[in-house]
This record gives C-alpha cells, structure tokens and sequence, in this order.
C-alpha cells in the first residue's frame, strides 16, 4: 500500500462502518468492520488520485484564455493606433496648450525608449522567464502602441510655424507622405508584417507548434537598403506640408531615434545571423545615400593571409 492511499484509509474506514450496519456477518457479528475495512482498503487502492490533475488542468486552461484574448486585443489595439497614427503625422496635434515644448519631448521620447529596451537581448532573455516566447512579440506591440496612444492624448502642439507649403509643393509634398506610407508596407511585407505585430509568433503559440527560422531577407526593398522600414518612417515625419514647432521636435526626436535604431539593429542582426549578414552589409548600406555612422556599409574584414 502507498503512502497517499494509506493516508485517505481511515476516513475511507469510518464512512464505510457507518453506512453497513446491515451487511452479512457470516454468522460472525465481528466480522462486518473487517469486511467494510477490506472494501476501503480496495477502494482506496483502485480509485485514482485527482488532486492535483484538476488545478494543473485548470491553471493551463486559464493561461490559454489569457493569452488568447492578449493577442486576439494586441492586433485590434494595433489597428486602431495606426488610424491615430496616420491622422496625428498628417494634421498634427489638436490642443494647444502653455509649455507645449518640454511636454511633446518628453512624449516623443517617451515612445523611443520602451520600444528599443523591449527589443534589446538582455530584456527579452528576461521577460523569457515569465511569459512564453511566443507572447514576446505581442507585448512589444502592445506597449509601442499604448506609448503611442499616450503621446497622441497628452501632445501640447504648438501655433508657431516653420514652413507652410502650397500649391504645387503642398501637393508634391502630401504625395510623397502617402508614397512614404506605401513604401511602409511594403516594407515590411517583405520583413514579415506578422513579425512586426506578434502575430505570426503568437500564432505558433496558439496552435502549440514550433516556428521555423525567420528567414534573412535581402529582396525586394531590402537589395537597395538595410533599413527600408526606418526609411519609410522618416518620409512620414518629413514630409509635411505645414512644420509647426511641435512636429519640428517631433521629427528631430524620432530621427535621432531612427539613426541609432539602425545602429543596434545591425548589432542584434549581426548576433543571430552573423557573417552572412555582415558580408550583406559591405554591399548594402543602411539607409541610402549616407555615407557615414551607423548607416553607411560596413567596411569588408581585411582578407586572411596564408601562414
């Protein structure tokens, strides 16, 4: 007999002695406590333990719910962000109130910051020991999206106006803002548009399969740049036809966001892909047209010499 069955014996013994006052003696009346006694011995032995199958199995039924309806509410609040999106880069703000200046940079930055910490390898070894790794891309999509969100609520604007085009450049220039948001997703159909949401590793996640090796693309947008993505976005801060002060900090906080973005981009490419990609990057360079930093080609390694 095993220790758990031994355990459950005696209240097993007392439900039985009180429910067979009446059963067969054989004559001996001594003889019913053995009889019952045998019979929860029995039962005991042959009815499986189930108190800890329920919890587990209920535990994993909650966590499937949960992340089913994060992912299914990350792709939604990720649609709903990119109409905002597109309405504030092409009107801009709609409140102007006092000390506008400090309050749209600390927002502008606000979003920079959470977006390249989440994506840095240390974070994302973290956040490994607390959620599936499938959920990792969901989240990184969810915070960009309510860092957006906040930014687009609180943002002060500003009267003050550097430039205000019309007729003809107006036009020119709105034309290469909607070109700019082609060339955006374009872009990253290429790269993988699941990738960039979480969807395709949630996906994985919630039929419970493996996800193959992300492909390294260098067609497409990706055989003129290393970056079309960041590219893209900054057609969408620059061409405006009317450059208040506000959208003026905007465009220099993002841009500079942009130009380091790419330079630790090419360090977690250069980690999980390796030379492959960094004889892709002595060929092609990060954005075109730069000569110099983070964007430019990589310089090829000094070829080997036969010993």
């Amino acid at each position: 007999m095993n220790t758990a069955s031994a355990r459950l014996i005696p209240n097993a013994i007392d439900i039985a002695i009180d429910h067979v006052p009446n059963a067969p003696t054989s004559g001996n009346p001594a003889s019913a406590p053995n009889v019952a006694i045998r019979n929860a011995e029995h039962a005991s032995l042959t009815t499986p333990l189930r108190t800890t199958t329920a919890p587990k199995a209920s535990a994993r039924t909650l966590r499937r719910t949960a992340g089913i309806t994060f992912g299914i509410g990350t792709q939604l609040l990720f649609l709903v962000t990119v109409v905002y999106l597109f309405l504030f880069l092409r009107y801009g703000g709609t409140s102007l109130r006092q000390g506008w200046w400090w309050m749209d940079a600390l927002l502008a930055t606000g979003f920079a910051i959470p977006h390249s910490v989440l994506l840095a390898p240390p974070t994302q070894k973290w956040l490994r020991q607390w959620v599936a790794a499938g959920m990792l891309g969901c989240i990184h999509c969810g915070v960009t999206c309510i860092s957006l969100l906040v930014m687009f609520h609180y943002w002060r604007g500003s009267e003050q106006v550097l430039w205000r085009a019309s007729g003809i450049a107006e036009q020119a220039i709105l034309g290469c803002f909607y070109l700019s948001w082609v060339a955006l997703l374009y872009s990253l159909y290429w790269t993988g548009f699941g990738y960039q949401t979480g969807l395709t590793q949630w996906w994985y996640w919630f039929t419970e399969s493996k996800p193959p090796r992300r492909p390294f693309v260098t067609g497409g947008p990706f055989h003129y740049m290393r970056h079309p993505v960041y590219m893209s976005f900054l057609g969408l801060i620059w061409f405006t036809p009317v450059m208040t002060w506000d959208h003026a900090i905007l465009t220099a906080v993002w841009t500079a966001y942009i130009y380091a973005g790419s330079y630790f981009k090419d360090k977690r490419l250069l980690r999980f892909i390796g030379e492959e990609y960094y004889e892709y990057g002595t060929r092609i360079a990060g954005l075109p047209w730069i000569g110099f930093g983070s964007l430019r080609k990589f310089k090829p390694r000094p070829a080997a010499t036969a010993s």
